[in-house]
């Protein structure tokens, strides 16, 4: 594998970029401080957009990492961010990725966030060398697996009782694609 950082990617309608000092009221509105949007997510909702300043130091640190991808999705019709992307367990031995991702609510069920899932897909695959990607979600959150589903990602099994998000303790259904499923 060759470890690049999180780069600018451009898809139809989204730009997958760094996240900037300026826009922890993006992260802040559009969708952390929505108990909607983090319902099945396992970081709390935020309560003050102190904490999307905090969550941009953090991006700011690590993006100076090359085995770090972490996205701000940008709609280029508005051209802030509506939510965000990224690696949050790498696997390095067996070259595997595992992808979290959320939106703002105003946004779903418009394929967005299968947009820039699968613009990731390529990324990690293409330029980066990884040969596994997967992601999980609550079996509850029925509309996350459909964006695993839609971006060629195959349903692996669901492990009973054996994570935790907002709502507790909780089931995770497993998607993955494999590199060699693209050829």
């Amino acid at each position: 594998m060759k470890h690049i950082g999180t780069q600018t990617i451009e898809t139809e309608r989204l730009i997958l970029r760094r996240f900037k000092d300026e826009e922890a009221r993006y992260i802040y509105e559009n969708w952390a401080s929505d108990d909607e949007v983090t319902k099945y997510l396992m970081w709390q909702t935020y309560t003050d957009i102190s904490q999307a300043k905090e969550r941009i130091e953090y991006l700011k640190k690590n993006y100076v990492n090359d085995n770090f991808y972490d996205w701000a999705i940008v709609l280029k019709e508005i051209d802030e961010p509506i939510g965000t992307i990224g690696v949050v367990d790498l696997k390095e031995h067996i070259k595997s990725a595992h992808i979290g991702y959320c939106i703002g609510k105003k946004w779903w069920h418009k394929g967005i966030t299968s947009e820039a899932l699968s613009a990731v897909i390529d990324f990690l695959f293409d330029k980066v060398g990884f040969e596994r990607i997967e992601s999980r979600h609550d079996p509850v959150n029925v509309n996350s697996g459909r964006v695993m589903k839609k971006c060629g990602m195959k349903y692996e099994g669901t492990m009973r009782k054996a994570d935790i998000n907002n709502q507790g303790i909780c089931d995770c259904a497993y998607y993955a694609i494999l590199k060699s499923d693209r050829l």
